[in-house]
């Protein structure tokens, strides 16, 4: 392969650190030079620029480091290419050391014009190429970077970032003040997982991979610490039905929730469900929600309770519960959540059960193995006696924090869904789904999901990931309209597609 062709995206996702290890591996045990890498980073990004914007000038912004290194490449080959090209030095060429040395001394010597960075720089037209922080931003965006980061955004030019945006932690995805909203990320060898989640999806813009042609058995000695979920793969578990089927064998999944004027949440899990495949499926809500939840759905069995006394004896028909879709948070939810609990079924735990269990009271000491948990960053929190900004700043530190705490298999919901098995597990990610997707009731939709591939016999180590696969699928088909406007109950028929095949 040419290495300035673009590869497919790998699976696999790995830290800064553990890129560092495999490009190691690649120069120092395979004995590649440093330097052939570099420039065919440097090829790769100068390539995608011809492709999208040919013939434009291009202004590069160079740190120091490696990524800085491949800056100078880009450069370089714009002046080969009769490209218009600058470059601005934000960090002086003295710190410049090993490859990133050579690049800048090969730059130099085929005469590409540098100047030194200032805030006064008038940048109207072309493509920008941000090479200044890459992996290696620790802490705060420090001076000049800063400056650099906020006149580039203020361009309002495309930017084509190399490895990743300045300024955005590539093991997290969160996002320094200020970090580099680029048009196209380019990123080499391994992929990071923070390009895939927090706030990476929306500052990278399109992904562009290369392995840079390194030996593939190099992967093999590096354990990835996240994967992205695959939906292809997963269905592949999801069993085809029998022509003698009847409804028993897909499992019996009751819905717990829905206290005063939430009974729309409580009927949008149960239709998921029903969806999704399972063969029955019952709400136990309050008395006054019955009937417009049967007006709604007539194939629901629907049982009004008052109290968790009330709830006791329907719990010995169900196979799954779903407990929390307007679960709410009064003396009756509860109720609801305790009896659910002491039932001992599998359960999909989500919304305000999850708050009536961080605070320790209802559920003290909960024997959790057979629960699955899908909070969102705000109910993570809580769980975890940590703020929402906490969680949001190492989303993949909270999802494992979780799973560890509650002995559970966990998903943490948001852009770059999380899924966390087991500790020894890599977390899986969900690149799919779409801003249409923040909207009430979505929430409510995937604990559905959730509990009938659970009813359907599916282990819960593929009924998580392949339920958060398949809702945020459904969402993406559902919202080929548009994003705006999206209703939770417009997945229902793309689900019923994706789960026939």
């Amino acid at each position: 392969m040419h290495p300035s062709l673009p590869d497919s995206l790998p699976v696999a996702l790995y830290t800064a650190q553990q890129v560092r290890e495999l490009d190691r591996i690649a120069i120092q045990d395979r004995g590649i030079p440093g330097i052939k890498l570099m420039k065919a980073a440097g090829r790769t990004v100068f390539d995608e620029i011809d492709h999208r914007w040919p013939g434009a000038p291009i202004t590069v912004f160079c740190g120091v480091g490696n990524n800085g290194g491949d800056g100078y490449i880009v450069a370089a080959l714009a002046l080969e290419n009769r490209v218009p090209v600058e470059l601005i030095q934000v960090a002086p060429p003295e710190k410049l050391s090993g490859d990133g040395r050579t690049a800048y001394e090969y730059a130099q010597s085929v005469g590409v014009p540098m100047v030194p960075f200032s805030d006064c720089l008038d940048l109207q037209v072309g493509v920008i190429v941000d090479a200044l922080l890459g992996t290696g931003l620790s802490g705060e965006v420090r001076e000049p970077f800063a400056q650099a980061i906020r006149l580039i955004n203020h361009s309002g030019l495309p930017v084509v970032a190399v490895d990743m945006p300045s300024g955005l932690s590539s093991d997290t995805g969160a996002a320094a003040e200020p970090t580099v909203d680029a048009e196209v990320t380019v990123t080499f060898i391994g992929l990071k997982q923070g390009l895939y989640t927090g706030r990476g999806p929306a500052l990278c813009g399109d992904i562009i991979y290369n392995s840079l042609s390194v030996p593939s058995d190099i992967f093999d000695h590096v354990q990835p610490t996240a994967t992205q979920l695959q939906l292809g793969e997963l269905m592949m578990r999801f069993p085809p039905r029998h022509r003698d089927a009847h409804k028993g064998d897909f499992g019996h999944v009751m819905v717990i929730g829905g206290d005063t004027g939430l009974g729309g949440a409580a009927a949008m899990a149960a239709e998921a469900a029903l969806r999704t495949g399972a063969g029955l499926v019952s709400v136990a809500t309050r008395p006054e929600h019955v009937s417009a939840i049967l007006a709604r759905r007539p194939e629901l069995m629907v049982k009004g309770v008052s109290s968790g006394q009330e709830l006791n004896p329907l719990l010995g028909s169900p196979t799954v519960l779903v407990v929390g879709p307007g679960l709410g948070r009064s003396p009756w939810s509860e109720q609801m959540l305790q009896q659910a609990v002491a039932a001992g079924l599998p359960m999909v735990l989500d919304a305000d059960a999850l708050n009536i269990i961080s605070g320790g009271r209802v559920v003290p000491n909960p024997e959790s193995t057979n629960w699955i948990m899908t909070p969102h960053p705000g109910e993570a929190a809580r769980l975890l006696g940590i703020t929402n900004a906490e969680v949001q700043a190492d989303r993949f530190s909270a999802v494992r924090a979780l799973q560890k705490k509650f002995n559970c298999p966990v998903m943490l919901k948001g852009v770059g869904s999380l899924v966390c098995i087991a500790a020894e597990n890599p977390v899986g990610l969900c690149t799919a789904g779409n801003s249409g997707m923040a909207s009430g009731g979505m929430g409510d939709v995937l604990s559905g999901i959730v509990g009938a591939l659970l009813a359907q016999r599916l282990p819960s180590e593929i009924a998580l990931p392949l339920g958060v696969c398949l809702h945020a699928e459904a969402a993406d088909r559902a919202a080929i309209g548009g994003e705006r406007g999206l209703l939770a109950t417009d997945l229902f028929e793309p689900l019923r597609q994706l789960v026939n095949g």
